[in-house]
């Protein structure tokens, strides 16, 4: 059940108390020693408990650590929602969980970790694999380790198998107590409504970076990467970081397919997760996209949907896999976690793989460039 008790020793103290510089530990060393070809990322493991095959196919880092190639998003998922998806994708075989501060549920998503692994023994810790994301407000290097911590506290975990940094845009310092998550206005109960905007505060990613190196250094985190950074970005960050990033997180689907910046990841030993690989469908409820729109409802998804005996939404996942990246899809509907999990043991063909890639029109649906118009923005990192 959610109340069951948490993993690990309670880290709620450490907010407050644990002030210690950080220690550096193997785990440092064995990051900069084990790198993976390209051509065996995604080689599957054995012994992994899942009951689900196919969910035991791994990417192997450039760390040596395995991430499972499909993980449950839990962006936009209602908190009350949250413990008992979680603790039904567990159960169903799902490894993976992509979590952030911004999201507004990892409290819950921790009393879902809870209730599975009290509920199914032979499911420990080490089984699944726990994403979360440093949020803009924190980038300066005093606040990256407490934004962890909270993080941790939260979840009800002893560390993160992957902590990305969720965008390259740094904003205003907000206390926790002040409010948390922050979200992106700073002060939104500002009486002036011209006050209810973004405050910058111009940090450089080198600062925010040997933060979370430290993180590494100190086991609180096991592989650190970015999300939302375009070519330039990437290679600045890799000619200067002493913890090279695992792991890119950008959006990617059909009308989306950022192929020259997945390839160039790849060659850099980067490994691409994509976040909403099935389109448009998460954007309809906030007004962003119609329902109609979307590779989802293109034909030739369709037509291999129907030659393989599966849905769409599969293809599309499948896509993403076959592709080299890993995927993140985000699901409310429990009877939706064994379709999006069902996407291995068959395989898409050149053709069908050849007319989903020519869908891309370079249709972006997560854009701060738009979103952040009516915050005091725009913030046009991709351009």
């Amino acid at each position: 059940s959610a109340s069951a008790a948490p993993i690990g020793p309670q880290l709620t103290n450490r907010l407050a108390l644990d002030r210690r510089p950080s220690r550096r530990c193997r785990t440092s060393a064995t990051i900069r020693a084990v790198m993976t070809p390209p051509d065996k990322l995604g080689a599957k493991p054995t012994g992994h408990n899942a009951p689900n095959p196919g969910v035991a196919e791994r990417a192997i880092l450039r760390t040596g650590s395995r991430m499972p190639l499909l993980g449950l998003g839990t962006w936009k998922i209602p908190k009350e929602q949250t413990p008992a998806l979680v603790e039904t994708a567990i159960r169903k075989g799902w490894r993976h969980l992509d979590c952030a501060c911004d999201y507004g549920n990892e409290r819950e998503v921790g009393a879902g970790i809870r209730a599975a692994l009290t509920e199914d023994p032979t499911i420990s810790r080490d089984d699944l694999w726990v994403t979360s994301k440093l949020w803009n407000t924190y980038h300066r290097h005093e606040h990256v380790r407490d934004a962890c911590l909270r993080t941790l506290d939260d979840l009800g975990l002893e560390y993160l198998d992957l902590y990305l940094v969720h965008f390259p845009i740094s904003l205003k310092f907000v206390p926790f107590e002040t409010r948390y998550p922050p979200e992106w206005v700073h002060d939104p109960d500002a009486s002036d409504p011209a006050d209810r905007v973004m405050v910058h505060d111009p940090v450089p990613i080198a600062e925010t970076w040997r933060a979370m190196e430290q993180l590494v250094d100190e086991g609180l985190v096991k592989n650190i990467g970015v999300c939302n950074f375009n070519v330039s970005l990437l290679t600045d960050l890799l000619a200067t970081a002493r913890v090279k990033p695992a792991v890119l997180q950008i959006e990617s689907h059909p009308y989306l397919s950022q192929t020259h910046l997945v390839n160039y990841a790849r060659s850099k030993q980067v490994h691409v997760t994509a976040f909403s690989p099935l389109g448009s469908a998460g954007y309809v409820e906030m007004g962003w996209t119609k329902p109609t729109e979307g590779a989802i409802n293109e034909a030739c998804v369709k037509a291999a949907a129907t030659a393989h005996g599966v849905s769409p939404g599969q293809v599309l996942l499948r896509w993403a896999l076959q592709r080299g990246t890993s995927a993140i899809p985000k699901t409310t509907k429990p009877g939706r976690l064994d379709e999006n999990i069902d996407v291995f043991g068959w395989t898409l063909s050149d053709a069908e793989m050849s007319a989903i890639d020519a869908l891309n029109r370079n249709k972006r649906y997560n854009d701060p460039a738009e979103f952040c118009v009516g915050m005091g923005g725009p913030c046009p990192i991709y351009d």
